[in-house]
């Protein structure tokens, strides 16, 4: 009766009282930066519905509401992983550099005071809440790149794996108290490593584990809905400056000068990308627009509490060259990246943080470090190692739960299906009445 009234009392403490157990090293908790970080939380959780308005738009219309589901259920999906164990294994306490303990499972240990490892001016529940809206659009990155072919079935299991063994142990490696990259002296200010690499390489394997759609390149296959996909866009752009500035998890210069990085590159790599498909197609457009915008948030986000105004300028133009240059160059390698994630998450991704390398300076963030053209060429190489053990992890670890998964329940719709539609096939309802 004794061990039994000792479980009660402890799981009463995990379900009930969020401040059980664990003991945390409190500071004090500032009013102005626990309503900023709050703000900036509902701003990324915006970024996955904008996310899914902004695929839905690109895909026909009879896929739009199974690609709308696929980001919009990922927000409660991974949101439930990360209450329950997610959280805990990407910033629980330290289990040799690789991964989190259990510790604040359940989000015990987790409670109103600050936890000086993380964020010493805000509640740690807060912390943990603003971290979960970035582990929830990161997997539904990745569904960009099946778009249109994909079962509902497979991607949550999908989800829920990738979560845990690529997510929640990269999460820790890179933020993690005591995460080996973390120690290694890799930099990631906001999700360039933990976000776009993971999903970008994810979504490249991905897309050639799953196989190209029915009829591409054999018939033409266009967005039905581009103002949709202009909305997303815009939302995304909106959600970004939380994304990026609230990772300085205080308000104030380094969150100031975040936002303005962040808006700086954006419209740099917009710029850029128009008048690259101007020279090159001979017209302008908006999906192209659009997309460049993308391309130059995702490149900024490792650097944007790193870098000042002109280089995220110089970051902004070399996002909307190599990710355009990225999308042309699909058709030639063969596979079929539905909505180019991997073209503008991954490769963005992989220069925003070769571009910490070379453009930080401990003159915006004493907590970073100096790039190549501030005397510490060390960076640099930091930087592209830590690229290149994501990547390659991220991509094998893909490659095996596609499998996985391929084999219990399959990964793509029969072929009549993909004809009819997803929205029809696998939710039984659609996106427009005839």
């Amino acid at each position: 009766m004794k061990h039994k009234a000792t479980l009660l009392a402890v799981l009463t403490g995990m379900l009930f009282v969020p401040g059980y157990g664990h003991a945390q090293t409190a500071g004090k908790v500032d009013a102005g930066d626990t309503a900023f970080v709050l703000v900036s939380a509902a701003l990324v959780m915006l970024m996955t519905p904008g996310l899914a308005l902004f695929y839905g738009g690109m895909v026909r219309t009879k896929n739009v509401l199974g690609t709308l589901m696929q980001s919009f259920f990922a927000l409660a999906l991974v949101s439930v992983q990360w209450i329950l164990y997610g959280y805990s294994l990407s910033f629980g306490p330290d289990l040799g550099g690789v991964i989190g303990s259990l510790d604040w499972a359940g989000l015990r240990g987790v409670g109103m005071e600050p936890n000086s490892d993380y964020a010493p001016t805000i509640p740690h529940i807060a912390f943990m809440i603003y971290q979960a809206m970035f582990a929830a659009i990161t997997p539904a990155l990745i569904t960009g790149a099946v778009a249109e072919r994909m079962k509902f079935a497979a991607f949550l299991l999908f989800t829920l794996l990738w979560s845990t063994l690529v997510y929640d142990p990269v999460a820790h490696w890179i933020w993690g108290a005591g995460g080996w990259l973390k120690e290694w002296g890799a930099l990631d200010f906001a999700g360039g490593i933990v976000v776009h690499v993971t999903s970008g390489i994810s979504a490249l394997a991905a897309a050639i584990v799953i196989g190209k759609r029915k009829g591409y390149l054999q018939e033409a296959i266009y967005p039905h809905n581009l103002p949709m996909t202009v909305l997303g866009a815009g939302l995304l752009w909106f959600g970004w400056f939380g994304f990026n500035a609230g990772s300085a998890l205080s308000s104030g210069a380094l969150s100031a000068m975040a936002f303005v990085v962040t808006h700086i590159s954006a419209v740099g790599a917009t710029v850029i990308w128009v008048i690259i498909e101007w020279l090159h197609r001979g017209k302008p457009t908006m999906f192209g627009a659009a997309t460049g915008s993308i391309a130059g948030l995702a490149t900024i986000t490792p650097a944007a509490g790193f870098v000042g105004p002109m280089p995220a300028l110089a970051v902004g133009l070399m996002a909307g060259a190599a990710c355009y240059i990225s999308l042309n160059m699909k058709n030639r390698f063969g596979y079929d990246d539905s909505l180019d994630a991997f073209g503008v998450h991954g490769i963005g991704g992989i220069i925003g943080t070769l571009c910490v390398g070379l453009f930080a300076q401990k003159a915006i963030n004493p907590g970073g470090d100096n790039g190549m053209f501030f005397g510490n060429p060390k960076l640099l190489l930091t930087q592209a190692l830590a690229i290149a053990v994501v990547a390659l992890y991220s991509f094998l670890v893909t490659i095996v739960l596609l499998k996985l998964i391929g084999s219990l329940v399959g990964l793509r719709v029969d072929p009549e299906e993909e004809l009819m539609g997803l929205d029809i096939t696998q939710h039984g309802e659609s996106g427009y009445s005839s």
